[in-house]
């Protein structure tokens, strides 16, 4: 009985401790990676699949508009809270228009 209770205790106190020194946590990485040369190289006007071999296929196909993608990447790097980047294209007339997000075409410093 009392090496039961002991098993149960020293079980107890390992499930407790969420946070063991060098235990190595992993990248969880989801979505789309997108890049800033990537957005730089977004025009007005682009077809779909000119879009689409810039930056990919879009994660999130909005059924409600089809003239919206979006591009989501998140990752939570072992420790660290989870970061998340995102950015929206928009087409009007099969071209693209406009995009909104947390990127903004042209901030790359050694773009003109």
């Amino acid at each position: 009985m009392r090496k039961v209770l002991l098993s149960a205790t020293v079980a107890l106190l390992i499930a407790g401790c969420s946070e063991f020194p060098g235990v190595y946590k992993i990248d969880i990485p989801q979505g789309n990676v997108v890049t800033q040369e990537m957005v730089d190289q977004l025009r007005p006007g682009m077809t779909p699949a000119q879009v689409r071999y810039v930056m990919g296929t879009p994660l999130v196909n909005d059924s409600f508009s089809a003239n919206r993608w979006d591009y989501i990447y998140s990752i939570k790097e072992g420790g660290k809270p989870r970061s998340q980047e995102r950015i929206s294209l928009f087409f009007e007339g099969g071209k693209l228009s406009r995009l909104s997000g947390d990127f903004r075409p042209g901030t790359t410093p050694d773009t003109p």
